[in-house]
């Protein structure tokens, strides 16, 4: 049997579930050439919640940030997860705008667009699939894996199906919470293969811990890929790490040949980016943790929960919130929980445990009992459509629904030519999902303070500034040094 490949993940959700996707193009740049040269089949670098960063806490264009990576690191594929008509946001939109993100995406340098929906409804997903394929690129669909009464191999194996007949190159299986177990794995990887055909790459974290023992067991089976990521960005509610999993398949026969040693540097150079991001990590994220095989709620989400609960004066009550999860996915149709319908979910069940069941309603939770959000996979508790439409007078829609939706990109290129901004494809899709972060990326900047006059004297010179530090807190240069080779990237401090 051929070897298995490894995607890394370092770069997008290595840091997203580590450090709340905090890690600047800058200190990924360094690092960048190295894992181009590693012969791995894909970098993940861009998509999920990367973009929201980029323009809300770093003063980045992610479009400029893919451009710069893929310029960095030609070589090796790239990958970026698409929540199919949501994009990279918590609402849908229309065609045309899905259209237009897939297109300036592709021309900026994507290869590869791993493409989900929320509820695994496929008409959610087609348009994105459809103009992937009309650019030239690699359409992965992916199943959101998960567990509940509806949700069975043979039910994932037809989504599997579908996507096929969708157009989709490849399909992914997206375990989100780490929750699959191996011999599921073992099983949907082997039911796959037969009945799809198609290229398979299982995705997981290893949140519960059972992460690299799925890994194993859907490479038995003869999964195609699996993603890991570089510790410390790896591990926990992040994916298996690359060393790890590379001793863990020692003496196998589908064992793929990665340089440890590189690999070891690597980690070297990221310990130090982790290091500076400390603020933004968490030990809740770096250990195992059973509950969420209980629950179902992605790792990270599990961290971030319990620090609302704090805001909320409510943190002794988050046994009963996590509980109140399963109530909410059961009359909401057993959705997956998965961005957004983890945060939605969980907002929800907060909000009933704090006022009672269902005695408010979060409007999101009610657009997904009404299909807005389209499909759900079980049935949606009649009691509780019920008592929506009796506190709004609105039904279920029919239909896919963006169908609903009118075309939106001549109104953002007239509101952007109003603001004096620009206009393009990639202009629109930002100002669609973020305007105001997007004005703000786009404002005039204050003129730098003129360079202080210096006034020779008779005092002795300051003595020497200590070097730059490779990398800390505060460090302006990033550096690595791999088998004789030196990367580098210098950014001003903002």
């Amino acid at each position: 049997m051929k070897p298995v490949q490894f995607n890394n993940t370092v770069l997008r959700d290595g840091h997203q579930s580590l450090a709340a996707t905090r890690m600047t193009t800058a200190q990924m740049l360094p690092a960048a050439a190295i894992l181009d040269g590693m012969g791995f089949a894909g970098l993940e670098t861009w998509g999920g919640a990367t973009i929201d960063s980029c323009l809300r806490f770093l003063g980045e264009n992610p479009f400029d940030r893919l451009r710069t990576l893929k310029a960095a690191a030609p070589r090796t594929p790239q990958l970026m997860l698409l929540r199919g008509q949501n994009i990279v946001q918590y609402t849908s939109f229309p065609d045309d705008v899905v259209e237009a993100f897939v297109r300036a995406d592709a021309a900026a340098g994507q290869d590869i667009f791993r493409v989900f929906d929320a509820l695994n409804d496929t008409r959610n997903l087609a348009t994105a699939i459809k103009t992937v394929k009309a650019c030239g690129k690699h359409a992965r669909g992916e199943i959101c894996y998960t567990t509940s009464p509806v949700h069975t191999v043979e039910a994932f194996v037809k989504m599997g199906v579908e996507l096929r007949e969708m157009g989709c190159d490849s399909i992914g299986i997206k375990d989100m919470s780490g929750v699959i177990a191996p011999r599921i794995a073992h099983d949907l990887v082997t039911q796959l293969r037969a009945r799809v055909g198609l290229p398979i790459t299982l995705h997981t974290h290893d949140t519960a811990g059972l992460g690299a023992a799925a890994y194993l067991a859907a490479i038995d089976a003869g999964v195609d890929l699996v993603e890991t990521s570089i510790a410390p960005f790896a591990n926990g509610t992040a994916q298996p790490d690359t060393l790890r999993m590379l001793a863990l398949l020692e003496g196998h026969p589908r064992q793929p040949d990665y340089d440890r040693k590189k690999l070891a540097e690597l980690r070297e150079y990221f310990t130090g980016v982790y290091k500076e991001l400390g603020k933004f990590t968490s030990p809740d994220n770096e250990r195992v943790d059973s509950d969420t095989l209980i629950y179902q709620v992605p790792g990270g989400m599990l961290s971030n929960f319990r620090n609302q609960l704090k805001e909320q004066n409510m943190a002794d009550k988050f046994d009963a919130v996590m509980a109140e999860i399963f109530h909410v996915r059961e009359a909401l149709g057993w959705i997956p929980l998965v961005t957004p319908t983890s945060q939605i979910v969980g907002t929800q069940a907060m909000l009933n445990v704090k006022f009672g069941r269902w005695k408010t309603i979060a409007p999101a939770a009610a657009d997904i009992a009404l299909n807005k959000y389209g499909r759900p996979p079980g049935v949606v508790s009649p009691e509780l459509i019920k008592l929506i439409a009796d506190r709004t007078g609105q039904k279920p829609i029919e239909g896919r629904p963006a169908d609903a939706l009118a075309p939106r990109m001549p109104q953002l290129r007239a509101e952007l030519t109003a603001k004096g901004l620009p206009t393009d494809d990639e202009a629109c899709v930002l100002h669609a999902m973020f305007p105001q972060e997007f004005a703000k990326l786009h404002a005039p900047k204050a003129p730098a303070a003129p360079a202080p006059v210096v006034v020779p004297s008779a005092v002795p010179p300051a003595p020497a500034a200590a070097p730059t530090p490779a990398y800390g807190p505060g460090a302006h240069r990033y550096r690595l040094t791999i088998a004789g080779r030196t990367t580098e990237a210098v950014v001003e401090e903002v």
